[in-house]
Protein backbone atom coordinates (compact mmCIF):
# COMPACT_ATOMS: atom_id res chain seq x y z
CA UNK A 1 0.00 0.00 0.00
CA UNK A 2 0.85 3.57 -1.13
CA UNK A 3 1.49 6.43 1.44
CA UNK A 4 -1.52 8.40 1.71
CA UNK A 5 -0.75 11.82 -0.33
CA UNK A 6 -2.04 15.15 -0.70
CA UNK A 7 -4.63 15.40 -4.27
CA UNK A 8 -2.62 17.41 -6.73
CA UNK A 9 -2.91 21.06 -6.59
CA UNK A 10 -2.25 24.16 -8.62
CA UNK A 11 -2.00 27.79 -8.45
CA UNK A 12 -0.73 31.05 -9.19
CA UNK A 13 -0.63 34.05 -6.97
CA UNK A 14 -0.38 37.39 -8.60
CA UNK A 15 0.89 40.19 -6.20
CA UNK A 16 0.31 43.89 -7.25
CA UNK A 17 1.57 47.03 -4.83
CA UNK A 18 -0.55 49.75 -3.84
CA UNK A 19 0.90 53.25 -2.83
CA UNK A 20 -1.15 55.02 -0.20
CA UNK A 21 -0.89 58.79 1.22
CA UNK A 22 -1.16 60.70 4.91
CA UNK A 23 -3.54 63.05 2.59
CA UNK A 24 -6.92 63.11 2.14
CA UNK A 25 -8.06 59.85 -0.57
CA UNK A 26 -10.61 60.15 -3.11
CA UNK A 27 -12.88 57.24 -4.13
CA UNK A 28 -15.42 58.22 -6.95
CA UNK A 29 -16.37 61.75 -6.17
CA UNK A 30 -16.49 61.64 -2.67
CA UNK A 31 -13.10 62.66 -0.32
CA UNK A 32 -12.30 60.49 2.33
CA UNK A 33 -11.59 62.21 5.44
CA UNK A 34 -7.70 62.69 6.95
CA UNK A 35 -6.63 60.10 9.42
CA UNK A 36 -6.55 61.05 13.12
CA UNK A 37 -5.20 58.32 16.08
CA UNK A 38 -8.14 59.38 18.27
CA UNK A 39 -7.39 59.52 22.06
CA UNK A 40 -4.53 56.60 21.01
CA UNK A 41 -0.81 57.38 20.84
CA UNK A 42 0.95 55.04 18.38
CA UNK A 43 4.64 56.82 19.33
CA UNK A 44 5.87 53.68 20.73
CA UNK A 45 4.09 50.05 20.12
CA UNK A 46 4.90 47.46 21.38
CA UNK A 47 3.34 43.67 20.69
CA UNK A 48 3.71 41.16 23.00
CA UNK A 49 2.44 37.25 21.83
CA UNK A 50 3.35 34.00 20.47
CA UNK A 51 3.89 32.96 16.66
CA UNK A 52 1.28 34.93 14.85
CA UNK A 53 2.42 38.10 16.21
CA UNK A 54 6.14 36.94 15.11
CA UNK A 55 4.88 36.19 11.70
CA UNK A 56 5.18 32.91 11.55
CA UNK A 57 4.38 30.90 8.35
CA UNK A 58 4.98 27.62 6.58
CA UNK A 59 6.48 25.99 9.29
CA UNK A 60 9.16 28.66 10.07
CA UNK A 61 10.42 32.21 10.73
CA UNK A 62 12.05 34.11 8.11
CA UNK A 63 12.85 37.77 7.05
CA UNK A 64 9.52 38.02 4.54
CA UNK A 65 7.12 36.58 6.52
CA UNK A 66 8.15 38.82 9.35
CA UNK A 67 7.66 42.31 7.35
CA UNK A 68 4.22 40.57 7.29
CA UNK A 69 3.95 40.20 10.38
CA UNK A 70 0.58 41.96 11.91
CA UNK A 71 2.09 43.72 14.28
CA UNK A 72 4.25 45.26 11.67
CA UNK A 73 1.52 45.86 8.93
CA UNK A 74 -0.06 47.80 11.84
CA UNK A 75 3.29 49.60 12.83
CA UNK A 76 2.97 50.91 9.13
CA UNK A 77 -0.28 52.41 9.31
CA UNK A 78 0.44 53.59 13.05
CA UNK A 79 3.78 55.79 11.06
CA UNK A 80 1.21 57.82 8.97
CA UNK A 81 -0.41 58.92 12.63
CA UNK A 82 2.61 59.42 14.93
CA UNK A 83 3.78 56.15 14.73
CA UNK A 84 7.70 55.76 15.87
CA UNK A 85 9.93 52.98 14.45
CA UNK A 86 9.14 49.17 15.00
CA UNK A 87 11.89 47.11 15.83
CA UNK A 88 11.55 43.15 15.36
CA UNK A 89 14.57 40.18 15.64
CA UNK A 90 14.71 39.67 11.86
CA UNK A 91 16.28 36.03 10.95
CA UNK A 92 18.93 36.26 9.03
CA UNK A 93 17.60 34.96 5.74
CA UNK A 94 14.38 34.10 4.02
CA UNK A 95 15.12 29.96 4.74
CA UNK A 96 13.89 29.83 8.20
CA UNK A 97 14.95 27.47 10.87
CA UNK A 98 17.51 27.99 13.61
CA UNK A 99 20.37 26.45 14.55
CA UNK A 100 22.76 26.36 17.98
CA UNK A 101 26.39 25.87 17.44
CA UNK A 102 26.19 25.26 13.94
CA UNK A 103 23.44 22.34 14.64
CA UNK A 104 20.28 22.43 13.49
CA UNK A 105 17.19 22.69 15.85
CA UNK A 106 14.43 23.72 14.15
CA UNK A 107 13.79 23.20 10.40
CA UNK A 108 13.69 25.50 7.33
CA UNK A 109 10.21 26.69 5.65
CA UNK A 110 8.03 24.33 4.22
CA UNK A 111 6.85 25.52 -0.05
CA UNK A 112 4.46 23.98 -2.34
CA UNK A 113 5.50 21.45 -4.01
CA UNK A 114 3.08 20.78 -6.63
CA UNK A 115 0.97 18.30 -4.50
CA UNK A 116 1.19 19.70 -1.18
CA UNK A 117 3.67 21.18 1.22
CA UNK A 118 6.87 19.89 0.80
CA UNK A 119 10.33 20.93 3.33
CA UNK A 120 12.62 23.51 0.63
CA UNK A 121 15.60 21.26 0.97
CA UNK A 122 13.21 18.69 -1.40
CA UNK A 123 12.91 21.56 -4.18
CA UNK A 124 16.97 23.67 -3.45
CA UNK A 125 18.56 21.01 -2.40
CA UNK A 126 20.70 21.05 1.49
CA UNK A 127 20.62 24.27 3.09
CA UNK A 128 23.05 25.60 5.57
CA UNK A 129 20.82 27.25 8.88
CA UNK A 130 22.02 30.89 8.92
CA UNK A 131 20.38 32.14 12.19
CA UNK A 132 22.59 30.89 14.76
CA UNK A 133 21.39 30.88 18.59
CA UNK A 134 25.17 30.46 19.37
CA UNK A 135 26.60 33.41 16.87
CA UNK A 136 24.62 35.91 15.34
CA UNK A 137 21.67 36.99 17.40
CA UNK A 138 20.06 40.38 16.75
CA UNK A 139 20.31 43.18 19.32
CA UNK A 140 17.59 45.13 20.66
CA UNK A 141 16.04 46.71 21.58
CA UNK A 142 12.83 45.52 20.24
CA UNK A 143 9.32 46.11 19.53
CA UNK A 144 7.90 43.01 18.60
CA UNK A 145 7.67 40.34 21.12
CA UNK A 146 6.24 37.67 19.67
CA UNK A 147 7.60 34.21 20.86
CA UNK A 148 6.59 31.18 18.66
CA UNK A 149 6.03 28.20 20.93
CA UNK A 150 5.23 30.50 23.39
CA UNK A 151 2.49 29.43 26.26
CA UNK A 152 0.66 32.20 28.58
CA UNK A 153 2.84 31.76 31.62
CA UNK A 154 5.78 31.42 29.60
CA UNK A 155 5.65 35.18 29.19
CA UNK A 156 6.11 35.92 32.51
CA UNK A 157 8.88 33.48 33.66
CA UNK A 158 12.57 34.62 33.97
CA UNK A 159 14.83 32.69 32.35
CA UNK A 160 13.00 31.76 29.11
CA UNK A 161 15.02 33.44 27.00
CA UNK A 162 18.31 32.02 28.73
CA UNK A 163 20.39 30.06 26.18
CA UNK A 164 22.17 28.00 29.55
CA UNK A 165 18.30 26.63 29.71
CA UNK A 166 18.25 24.97 26.53
CA UNK A 167 15.78 22.81 25.67
CA UNK A 168 13.93 24.09 28.57
CA UNK A 169 14.30 27.51 27.38
CA UNK A 170 12.65 29.04 23.86
CA UNK A 171 15.38 29.32 21.11
CA UNK A 172 13.00 32.43 19.85
CA UNK A 173 13.04 34.27 23.01
CA UNK A 174 16.49 33.53 23.50
CA UNK A 175 17.09 36.05 20.23
CA UNK A 176 15.21 38.65 22.11
CA UNK A 177 16.91 38.50 25.75
CA UNK A 178 20.26 40.02 24.88
CA UNK A 179 22.41 41.30 27.52
CA UNK A 180 19.93 40.44 30.29
CA UNK A 181 19.00 36.88 29.42
CA UNK A 182 16.61 36.28 32.43
CA UNK A 183 14.42 38.69 31.95
CA UNK A 184 11.00 37.30 31.25
CA UNK A 185 9.18 38.67 27.88
CA UNK A 186 6.74 40.99 30.10
CA UNK A 187 9.79 42.44 31.96
CA UNK A 188 11.46 43.27 28.24
CA UNK A 189 8.24 44.61 27.00
CA UNK A 190 7.37 47.17 29.78
CA UNK A 191 11.28 48.20 29.92
CA UNK A 192 10.11 49.70 26.70
CA UNK A 193 7.86 52.10 28.05
CA UNK A 194 4.79 51.52 25.50
CA UNK A 195 2.37 54.10 24.59
CA UNK A 196 0.32 51.57 22.79
CA UNK A 197 0.81 47.35 22.95
CA UNK A 198 -1.06 44.33 21.27
CA UNK A 199 -1.74 41.49 23.26
CA UNK A 200 -2.64 38.45 21.26
CA UNK A 201 -2.78 34.46 21.15
CA UNK A 202 -2.29 34.50 24.42
CA UNK A 203 -3.46 31.43 25.67
CA UNK A 204 -3.35 29.48 21.71
CA UNK A 205 -0.40 27.44 22.51
CA UNK A 206 -1.92 26.41 26.12
CA UNK A 207 -4.45 24.64 24.07
CA UNK A 208 -2.49 23.98 20.56
CA UNK A 209 0.31 21.60 22.19
CA UNK A 210 -2.15 19.44 23.27
CA UNK A 211 -4.52 19.11 20.02
CA UNK A 212 -1.17 18.73 18.02
CA UNK A 213 -0.18 15.76 19.98
CA UNK A 214 -3.58 14.56 19.59
CA UNK A 215 -4.66 14.92 22.98
CA UNK A 216 -2.21 11.87 23.92
CA UNK A 217 -1.18 13.64 27.54
CA UNK A 218 2.85 14.65 26.46
CA UNK A 219 1.45 18.16 26.07
CA UNK A 220 -1.10 18.79 28.52
CA UNK A 221 -3.66 22.27 28.31
CA UNK A 222 -2.92 24.70 30.61
CA UNK A 223 -5.38 25.10 33.61
CA UNK A 224 -7.74 28.29 33.61
CA UNK A 225 -6.23 29.29 36.84
CA UNK A 226 -2.71 29.29 35.80
CA UNK A 227 -3.61 31.54 32.30
CA UNK A 228 -6.05 33.80 34.26
CA UNK A 229 -2.87 34.26 36.31
CA UNK A 230 -0.59 34.80 33.43
CA UNK A 231 -3.50 37.42 31.68
CA UNK A 232 -3.52 39.72 34.40
CA UNK A 233 0.17 39.94 34.99
CA UNK A 234 0.54 40.78 31.34
CA UNK A 235 -2.29 43.53 31.14
CA UNK A 236 -1.14 44.55 34.49
CA UNK A 237 2.30 45.10 33.56
CA UNK A 238 1.54 46.41 29.75
CA UNK A 239 -1.10 49.06 31.31
CA UNK A 240 0.91 50.13 34.44
CA UNK A 241 2.14 53.63 32.30
CA UNK A 242 -1.28 53.92 31.24
CA UNK A 243 -0.75 53.10 27.74
CA UNK A 244 -3.73 51.78 25.83
CA UNK A 245 -4.18 48.93 23.51
CA UNK A 246 -6.17 45.99 21.84
CA UNK A 247 -5.94 42.34 22.64
CA UNK A 248 -7.23 39.24 20.55
CA UNK A 249 -9.07 36.50 21.71
CA UNK A 250 -8.90 32.58 20.81
CA UNK A 251 -9.92 30.74 17.45
CA UNK A 252 -11.24 27.37 17.75
CA UNK A 253 -8.09 25.79 16.72
CA UNK A 254 -9.81 22.65 15.64
CA UNK A 255 -11.09 24.13 12.50
CA UNK A 256 -7.84 25.07 11.21
CA UNK A 257 -6.34 22.89 8.59
CA UNK A 258 -3.80 21.06 10.46
CA UNK A 259 -6.75 19.03 11.75
CA UNK A 260 -9.04 19.23 8.80
CA UNK A 261 -7.38 17.97 5.97
CA UNK A 262 -6.47 14.46 6.52
CA UNK A 263 -10.01 12.44 6.06
CA UNK A 264 -11.20 9.73 8.71
CA UNK A 265 -11.62 7.01 5.34
CA UNK A 266 -8.63 7.57 3.24
CA UNK A 267 -7.40 3.97 2.44
CA UNK A 268 -7.80 1.98 -0.78
CA UNK A 269 -7.99 -1.64 -0.69
CA UNK A 270 -8.13 -4.21 -2.66
CA UNK A 271 -10.75 -6.89 -2.17
CA UNK A 272 -7.77 -9.68 -0.95
CA UNK A 273 -6.29 -6.95 1.67
CA UNK A 274 -10.31 -6.66 3.24
CA UNK A 275 -10.88 -10.04 3.45
CA UNK A 276 -7.86 -10.59 5.06
CA UNK A 277 -8.57 -7.79 7.74
CA UNK A 278 -12.17 -9.06 8.10
CA UNK A 279 -11.02 -12.73 8.68
CA UNK A 280 -10.44 -14.55 11.94
CA UNK A 281 -6.70 -14.24 11.45
CA UNK A 282 -7.28 -10.32 12.01
CA UNK A 283 -10.19 -8.31 12.86
CA UNK A 284 -12.61 -10.70 13.30
CA UNK A 285 -10.95 -12.45 16.46
CA UNK A 286 -11.75 -9.00 17.73
CA UNK A 287 -14.73 -8.11 16.82
CA UNK A 288 -16.19 -11.55 18.13
CA UNK A 289 -13.86 -11.16 21.31
CA UNK A 290 -15.34 -7.86 22.23
CA UNK A 291 -19.44 -9.34 21.83
CA UNK A 292 -18.04 -11.80 24.20
CA UNK A 293 -16.35 -9.01 26.57
CA UNK A 294 -19.60 -7.06 26.81
CA UNK A 295 -21.87 -10.06 27.27
CA UNK A 296 -20.17 -10.94 30.32
CA UNK A 297 -20.16 -7.08 31.55
CA UNK A 298 -24.09 -7.12 30.78
CA UNK A 299 -24.49 -10.31 33.22
CA UNK A 300 -22.09 -9.45 35.88
CA UNK A 301 -22.08 -5.86 36.03
CA UNK A 302 -24.80 -2.93 36.03
CA UNK A 303 -24.50 -2.36 32.30
CA UNK A 304 -27.27 -2.24 30.29
CA UNK A 305 -27.77 -4.51 26.88
CA UNK A 306 -28.59 -1.45 24.76
CA UNK A 307 -25.46 0.29 26.04
CA UNK A 308 -23.45 -3.00 25.32
CA UNK A 309 -25.12 -2.84 21.97
CA UNK A 310 -24.10 0.67 21.24
CA UNK A 311 -20.77 0.07 22.03
CA UNK A 312 -19.97 -3.10 20.37
CA UNK A 313 -21.34 -0.77 17.30
CA UNK A 314 -18.67 1.32 17.49
CA UNK A 315 -16.21 -0.73 17.82
CA UNK A 316 -16.59 -3.10 15.51
CA UNK A 317 -13.71 -3.11 12.46
CA UNK A 318 -14.97 -3.77 8.83
CA UNK A 319 -13.18 -3.58 5.80
CA UNK A 320 -14.69 -3.59 2.18
CA UNK A 321 -12.91 -3.55 -1.42
CA UNK A 322 -12.37 0.21 -2.62
CA UNK A 323 -12.14 3.49 -1.79
CA UNK A 324 -13.11 5.02 1.57
CA UNK A 325 -11.90 2.84 4.23
CA UNK A 326 -11.77 4.18 7.58
CA UNK A 327 -8.26 4.61 9.24
CA UNK A 328 -8.97 2.30 12.99
CA UNK A 329 -7.67 4.56 16.20
CA UNK A 330 -6.58 4.12 19.56
CA UNK A 331 -9.83 5.73 21.53
CA UNK A 332 -9.03 5.66 25.49
CA UNK A 333 -12.41 6.55 26.27
CA UNK A 334 -13.66 3.50 25.12
CA UNK A 335 -14.75 0.94 27.64
CA UNK A 336 -11.29 -0.63 29.21
CA UNK A 337 -11.56 -4.56 28.24
CA UNK A 338 -8.55 -5.90 28.63
CA UNK A 339 -9.13 -6.65 32.55
CA UNK A 340 -11.75 -9.18 30.44
CA UNK A 341 -9.44 -10.04 27.62
CA UNK A 342 -5.69 -8.14 27.20
CA UNK A 343 -5.90 -8.82 23.41
CA UNK A 344 -9.04 -6.49 23.00
CA UNK A 345 -7.03 -2.75 23.23
CA UNK A 346 -9.39 0.23 23.56
CA UNK A 347 -9.24 0.41 19.20
CA UNK A 348 -12.12 1.32 16.75
CA UNK A 349 -12.88 2.46 13.11
CA UNK A 350 -12.80 6.39 13.24
CA UNK A 351 -15.66 8.57 11.83
CA UNK A 352 -16.48 12.24 10.12
CA UNK A 353 -16.39 13.34 13.95
CA UNK A 354 -12.56 12.48 14.59
CA UNK A 355 -9.80 14.62 13.55
CA UNK A 356 -6.71 13.26 12.06
CA UNK A 357 -3.56 15.66 12.35
CA UNK A 358 -1.97 16.68 9.64
CA UNK A 359 1.29 14.96 9.50
CA UNK A 360 -0.59 11.63 9.73
CA UNK A 361 -1.19 12.09 5.90
CA UNK A 362 2.79 11.20 5.53
CA UNK A 363 2.32 8.37 8.07
CA UNK A 364 -1.29 6.27 7.32
CA UNK A 365 -0.83 3.40 4.60
CA UNK A 366 3.28 3.19 5.55
CA UNK A 367 4.41 -0.43 6.79
CA UNK A 368 5.98 -0.48 9.94
CA UNK A 369 7.55 -3.43 8.94
CA UNK A 370 8.85 -2.69 5.65
CA UNK A 371 7.47 -5.51 3.02
CA UNK A 372 5.12 -6.76 4.59
CA UNK A 373 1.58 -5.43 4.05
CA UNK A 374 0.00 -6.91 7.47
CA UNK A 375 1.34 -3.72 9.35
CA UNK A 376 -0.19 -1.16 7.52
CA UNK A 377 0.22 1.90 9.66
CA UNK A 378 -3.43 2.84 10.21
CA UNK A 379 -5.08 -0.41 8.90
CA UNK A 380 -3.50 -3.43 10.32
CA UNK A 381 -1.86 -1.33 13.18
CA UNK A 382 -3.97 1.14 14.74
CA UNK A 383 -3.26 5.15 14.47
CA UNK A 384 -1.99 6.04 18.46
CA UNK A 385 -3.71 8.36 20.13
CA UNK A 386 -1.12 11.42 18.97
CA UNK A 387 -2.49 11.05 15.57
CA UNK A 388 -6.18 11.74 16.59
CA UNK A 389 -8.35 14.29 18.37
CA UNK A 390 -11.52 12.22 19.34
CA UNK A 391 -14.80 13.74 20.28
CA UNK A 392 -13.77 14.02 24.00
CA UNK A 393 -10.85 15.93 23.24
CA UNK A 394 -12.29 18.02 21.07
CA UNK A 395 -14.37 18.69 23.95
CA UNK A 396 -11.52 19.38 26.61
CA UNK A 397 -9.74 22.29 23.50
CA UNK A 398 -13.22 23.95 23.15
CA UNK A 399 -13.77 24.25 27.05
CA UNK A 400 -10.48 25.85 27.42
CA UNK A 401 -10.92 28.15 24.83
CA UNK A 402 -14.29 29.38 25.66
CA UNK A 403 -12.28 29.84 29.33
CA UNK A 404 -9.70 31.62 28.24
CA UNK A 405 -11.86 33.72 25.85
CA UNK A 406 -13.93 34.94 29.05
CA UNK A 407 -10.96 36.04 30.99
CA UNK A 408 -9.69 37.52 28.02
CA UNK A 409 -13.06 39.26 27.76
CA UNK A 410 -13.46 40.20 30.89
CA UNK A 411 -9.80 41.99 30.61
CA UNK A 412 -10.46 44.02 27.80
CA UNK A 413 -13.27 45.54 29.48
CA UNK A 414 -11.77 46.14 32.93
CA UNK A 415 -8.81 47.82 31.39
CA UNK A 416 -10.82 49.62 28.29
CA UNK A 417 -8.82 47.51 25.97
CA UNK A 418 -10.24 47.20 22.19
CA UNK A 419 -11.13 43.66 21.94
CA UNK A 420 -10.34 41.99 18.81
CA UNK A 421 -13.00 38.56 17.91
CA UNK A 422 -10.55 36.24 16.31
CA UNK A 423 -12.79 33.47 16.81
CA UNK A 424 -15.81 34.81 14.81
CA UNK A 425 -13.25 35.35 12.11
CA UNK A 426 -11.88 32.36 11.78
CA UNK A 427 -15.54 30.71 12.18
CA UNK A 428 -16.48 32.33 9.28
CA UNK A 429 -13.22 31.24 7.68
CA UNK A 430 -14.30 27.87 8.49
CA UNK A 431 -17.55 28.33 6.83
CA UNK A 432 -18.33 30.32 4.02
CA UNK A 433 -15.23 31.99 4.26
CA UNK A 434 -13.82 35.68 4.41
CA UNK A 435 -14.15 38.57 1.53
CA UNK A 436 -10.61 40.77 2.05
CA UNK A 437 -10.56 42.84 -1.38
CA UNK A 438 -12.28 40.91 -3.77
CA UNK A 439 -10.99 37.65 -2.53
CA UNK A 440 -12.69 34.69 -0.46
CA UNK A 441 -10.15 33.34 2.23
CA UNK A 442 -11.04 30.02 3.82
CA UNK A 443 -9.50 27.77 6.03
CA UNK A 444 -8.29 24.89 3.29
CA UNK A 445 -4.69 24.01 2.82
CA UNK A 446 -2.77 25.56 -0.07
CA UNK A 447 -5.94 26.87 -1.69
CA UNK A 448 -7.84 28.53 0.94
CA UNK A 449 -5.31 31.56 0.91
CA UNK A 450 -5.89 32.52 4.92
CA UNK A 451 -4.03 29.45 6.51
CA UNK A 452 -0.30 28.50 5.40
CA UNK A 453 1.17 25.38 4.45
CA UNK A 454 1.92 24.17 7.98
CA UNK A 455 -2.26 24.01 8.19
CA UNK A 456 -1.71 26.57 11.70
CA UNK A 457 -0.32 29.91 11.04
CA UNK A 458 -2.11 32.64 8.73
CA UNK A 459 -0.49 33.31 5.21
CA UNK A 460 0.72 36.99 4.68
CA UNK A 461 -2.11 37.92 3.42
CA UNK A 462 -3.95 36.13 6.62
CA UNK A 463 -1.61 38.09 8.54
CA UNK A 464 -2.92 41.55 6.87
CA UNK A 465 -6.39 40.01 7.90
CA UNK A 466 -5.69 40.13 10.88
CA UNK A 467 -4.12 43.63 11.13
CA UNK A 468 -7.30 45.29 10.02
CA UNK A 469 -8.97 43.33 12.43
CA UNK A 470 -7.16 44.65 14.85
CA UNK A 471 -7.25 48.36 13.34
CA UNK A 472 -11.48 48.34 13.15
CA UNK A 473 -11.38 47.39 16.92
CA UNK A 474 -9.23 50.10 18.12
CA UNK A 475 -11.22 52.68 15.57
CA UNK A 476 -14.03 51.55 17.38
CA UNK A 477 -12.92 51.85 20.70
CA UNK A 478 -10.61 54.57 20.87
CA UNK A 479 -12.21 57.28 18.06
CA UNK A 480 -9.60 56.49 15.24
CA UNK A 481 -10.39 55.87 11.57
CA UNK A 482 -8.06 53.33 9.88
CA UNK A 483 -10.73 52.08 7.96
CA UNK A 484 -12.70 55.19 6.82
CA UNK A 485 -9.86 57.05 5.94
CA UNK A 486 -9.11 53.99 3.67
CA UNK A 487 -5.47 52.91 5.73
CA UNK A 488 -6.28 49.64 5.95
CA UNK A 489 -4.08 46.83 4.39
CA UNK A 490 -4.32 46.15 0.90
CA UNK A 491 -4.74 42.07 0.13
CA UNK A 492 -2.39 42.15 -2.75
CA UNK A 493 0.00 43.52 -1.19
CA UNK A 494 0.81 40.03 0.79
CA UNK A 495 1.16 36.85 -0.69
CA UNK A 496 -0.36 33.49 0.30
CA UNK A 497 2.83 31.52 -1.11
CA UNK A 498 6.54 31.98 -1.28
CA UNK A 499 8.76 31.18 -4.05
CA UNK A 500 11.59 28.23 -3.24
CA UNK A 501 13.68 31.11 -4.62
CA UNK A 502 12.83 33.33 -2.11
CA UNK A 503 16.31 32.82 0.04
Amino acid sequence: MKTIKYICLSFLALAFFACETDDEIITGNEPLPNLTAGTADFSNFVAVGASFTAGYTDGALFMAVQESSFPNIMANQFAKVGGGSFTQPLMNDNLGGLALGGNRIAEPRLVFGGAGPVPIESLIGPITVGTDLATNNPSGPFNNFGIPGAKSFHLVTNGYGNIQNLPNANPYAVRVTGTTPNASILELAVAQDPTFFTLSEIGGNDVLGYATTGGDGTNPITDTATFDASLNALVAGLTANGAKGAIGNLPNITSLSHFTTVPHNPVPLDAATAGFLNSASAYGAYNAGIVQAFAFLVANTPMTQEMADAEIAKRTISFAAGAGNAVVIIDEDLTDLTVINPALISMRQATVDDLIVLPASSFIGTEAVPGNPQTVNGVAIPLADKWVLTPEEQDEITVATQAYNASISAAASANGLALVDLNSILVQASTTGVEFDGYTLNTSLVTGGLVSLDGIHPTARGYALMANSFLKAIDATYGSNFAASGNLAKSDNYPVFYSPTLQ
